[in-house]
């Protein structure tokens, strides 16, 4: 009886087709297969039918399905166990019942399998289901949303703002986080406060503690602003203490700490951006990886669960494994009598899957590093270890707090400090944590001390602060504000960090997000004249309704109904906005070339000041630059060449250059653009060497031994390799690329230039003559010419005669044209 079992990823089914027998055909469908018609009208905006079409870049992939299934006597849809996964199942079902292929002729099944190893794979296919409506419509409603506010909002943001920009259901109010932050921090006024500590001394312990009371009055942060006070402070307590200090309160407790729960998607990004300095993008990137399949000594098994979950429960037999490990590896004290419990954060019960953990437990990281690339043990590691910690024991401390009265006790200062006893889960694992820095107080060694027991008093004195303004978001803390108010979802948060980036509303700079002009331009748009879209609980409240559409508690089509008639409403409303009101901003400053008032204004590479006399007036200049400050900046000297190097700005924005041009040379001084995910205010000596040592040679490509450079060109950030270029996108850093992170993005380059097909070798030049994917469809080439293949042709099925025709003629006209040119 003959099988088929698709799933999404080549890698996976090349991984899963070692454990199934003969019987079986394990094809891919990489990823979606249909997708809403790239163009309006997609979605019948007064009954939500949606009208799909066949995605281009699969067809041939879907082509190989439709041909097996055709043979095949049961097929069994494997795609990944969650929303997205079980859309892509039913559209398969749908493209199949159009070929008269249906579930009334052959056994059709859906079945799941959380990870891709041996038992996991077979044990499912025992326990097939039909395709889950419900999660379908969820997604469908998710799909038709985003459809809807995107197709809509963004023409409308072309036309009051500038073309290429976009707007998204969920990026937009993520958006709106960041630009909230910077405002925060714009507004921001430090303030001066200080802080009085007393160093005490006990035979040779020596410890600090803090001033909390001052002549019977609580200290608050602003009690002491100025360092005249703190001074006069200083020097009463000294007098008053005479250089002693008594005990005035002791007070011991035992602490525990425990173990954080295992990994979910969003804590996992969390921990890889604080711990590994990965990106939220290569987090998931790796961990599919890990999920799909390596090869080790034993074969291709897949080593971790799979990673798009927020569940944090773990099967009974991961639960065995695990407390069995730490029974056998540490001694009784690091083992609970009982396995710990986690409560999910997950609304949805359907998608409540496992948290991420390894497939085997006895994969210690160590023993398999060999067969792992850097990334992939890093990630690995921190999976396998929190796995294991979150069933251990709690760490235990000894706390103590003590008062030390100096005078009558009218002044009190305070220490707090703590000693680990029992490491318990720390012992191996220790959670990161974000925008926190960690308080060696609470870490100090305090001798033990009596109540009444007079001190040595080293000395007294004051420490000098000011108040900071909340950080900037970085991708770890962001991630976990959206999960805090429920916008999007586990498997949406590195696409949503993406987009902002892709679109350039933001930067990521020093690892912390800052928003861009295009950005703020845009958000204050958004935030304006669609507030409710942008806001926070609205957005939240609709990820609740397809949960619940998920759950079959709701319908989908009512919910899409109410969004569209408000939203379709809005859109009416703004189409008559002042495009400038939007762009250009009132700075109270006349034009000193002719008088007329001058206005920021949004350009191609962000903000600047113009007159509103334009175009009589061309008087521009930078922003945050008075008249005239634009000239060459030295930004350090290059001992080597013995010249300085200056940013400049060009036509085509800012640049770094090495010296200036001599007056007789022909040479031309080294420059080197900034990309625009580079701030101008951050280039210093140190940035403008990595942009200066460009172009970087990475390495050879293993499977043609050519090399592969990283270089920055008029587009951004590059890799290329045998001629051709691939860009670096937004959320890798050029200069932090590894070795494998390009061989990936060259693997893609190959990928998208391979043949469609090679149709044989050209009778009069012996060169392959071949068919490639365009960007405006098929065309041909032989060696370095090239020829556009028209609609009439069908690729696959043109003749060699035919396609050397078609090439010649391309270039006779070729030659006819620089005939004409020449006359």
């Amino acid at each position: 009886m003959s099988k088929l079992l698709i799933v999404e990823s080549p890698s996976k089914a090349k991984t899963i087709n070692k454990y199934l027998g003969g019987d079986f055909n394990v094809l891919a469908s990489y990823g979606h297969v249909r997708d809403l018609l790239p163009k309006s009208g997609a979605i019948n905006t007064d009954s939500f039918e949606m009208e799909y079409a066949l995605i281009d870049r699969n067809k041939k992939y879907l082509d190989a399905i439709i041909t097996a299934a055709k043979k095949s006597d049961e097929i069994y849809l494997a795609t990944d166990p969650d929303r997205e996964g079980e859309a892509i199942s039913w559209h398969i079902v749908e493209i199949l019942k159009s070929k008269k292929i249906s579930a009334e002729q052959k056994i059709i099944k859906r079945v799941i399998f959380e990870e891709i190893t041996k038992d996991a794979i077979q044990q499912a296919i025992t326990k097939p289901r039909d395709v889950s409506m419900s999660l379908v419509n969820a997604q469908q409603a998710r799909r038709a949303l985003d459809y809807l506010v995107g197709f809509n909002l963004s023409p409308l943001l072309w036309k009051k703002i500038r073309r290429g920009l976009s707007a998204g259901r969920v990026q937009s109010p993520a958006l709106r986080l960041i630009c909230e932050r910077e405002a925060e921090i714009q507004k921001f006024e430090s303030k001066e406060y200080w802080s009085i500590h007393l160093e005490a001394t006990k035979k040779s312990s020596q410890f600090s503690s803090k001033l909390i009371q001052l002549n019977n009055e609580k200290v608050e942060q602003f009690t002491i602003t100025s360092e005249k006070d703190q001074e006069q402070i200083v020097g009463d307590l000294l007098l008053k203490s005479s250089g002693k200090c008594r005990v005035g309160r002791v007070d011991k407790k035992k602490r525990t700490r425990n173990p954080a729960p295992p990994f979910t998607t969003s804590t996992l990004q969390q921990e890889a951006v604080r711990k590994l300095g990965f990106t939220t993008s290569r987090t998931m990137r790796i961990a599919q990886q890990l999920y799909e399949g390596i090869s080790l000594a034993e074969g291709t098994v897949g080593l971790i669960t799979y990673m798009r979950t927020d569940s944090f429960s773990l099967s009974n037999e991961a639960l065995g494994q695990i407390r069995n490990y730490i029974k056998t590896t540490y001694d009784e004290n690091y083992l609970p009598s009982n396995s710990i419990g986690y409560k999910t954060k997950s609304k949805n019960a359907q998608e409540a899957h496992e948290a991420i953990r390894p497939t085997d437990i006895q994969r210690v990281p160590a023993k398999i590093k060999q067969f792992l690339t850097p990334e992939q043990f890093k990630l690995y590691e921190i999976i396998w270890k929190r796995a294991i910690a979150c069933q251990m024991t709690p760490a235990q401390f000894d706390a103590v707090s003590i008062d030390l009265e100096v005078g009558k006790g009218e002044s009190i200062f305070r220490a707090n400090g703590q000693t680990l006893r029992f490491p318990g889960f720390m012992a191996l694992y220790i959670e990161g944590d974000d925008d926190k820095e960690n308080d060696d107080a609470d870490d100090k060694k305090i001798p033990d001390l009596e109540i009444g027991e007079e001190l040595s008093v080293k000395k007294i004195y004051g420490s000098q602060h000011f108040t900071e303004p909340p950080p900037r978001y970085s991708e770890a803390s962001l991630v976990k504000t959206l999960e805090e108010y429920g916008i999007g979802r586990p498997s949406t948060y590195a696409s949503i960090i993406s987009t902002l980036q892709d679109r350039e509303y933001v930067l990521l700079d020093k690892k912390r997000f800052t928003p861009t002009d295009v950005g703020i331009v845009v958000n204050k748009f958004l935030t304006e004249h669609f507030d409710k879209y942008v806001d926070y609980e609205f957005t939240a409240n609709l990820e609740s309704d397809l949960d619940e559409i998920a759950a079959d508690t709701k319908e989908w089509v009512p919910i899409l109904k109410n969004f569209w008639q408000d939203f379709n409403q809005q859109i009416s409303d703004k189409e008559n906005i002042d495009r400038a009101a939007i762009t250009q901003e009132d700075i109270n400053e006349s034009c000193p070339k002719c008088g007329q008032a001058l206005f920021s204004r949004l350009g191609r590479r962000g903000k600047f000041i113009g007159c509103s006399g334009y175009p009589d007036c061309d008087y521009t200049r930078n922003v945050n630059e008075e008249d005239g400050a634009n000239e060459p900046q030295v930004i350090f000297h290059d001992q080597e060449t013995d010249k300085d190097v200056l940013l400049l700005r060009g036509p085509y924005g800012p640049y770094l250059q090495i010296g200036v041009p001599e007056e007789d040379s022909k040479t031309k001084p080294k420059r080197v653009s900034i990309p625009p995910n580079i701030p101008i205010s951050s280039v210093n000596e140190q940035v403008a060497k990595q942009l200066m040592s460009l172009p970087l040679a990475l390495g050879d490509y293993p499977e043609t031994g050519k090399p592969i450079v990283a270089n920055i060109g008029r587009f951004g950030p590059y890799v290329s390799h045998d001629g051709k270029f691939k860009s670096i996108p937004k959320a890798d850093n050029i200069f932090d690329i590894t070795f494998d992170r390009a061989v990936e993005l060259v693997a893609e380059l190959i990928e998208k230039n391979k043949p469609l097909r090679v149709i044989g070798a050209d009778t009069n030049t012996s060169e392959d003559i071949e068919v490639l994917k365009g960007r405006w469809g098929p065309y041909l080439q032989r060696g370095k010419a090239k020829a556009p293949l028209s609609q009439k042709y069908d690729y696959e099925k043109i003749t060699l005669e035919e396609a050397m025709q078609i090439i010649e003629a391309k270039l006779e006209r070729e030659k006819a044209s620089k005939k004409k040119k020449k006359k």
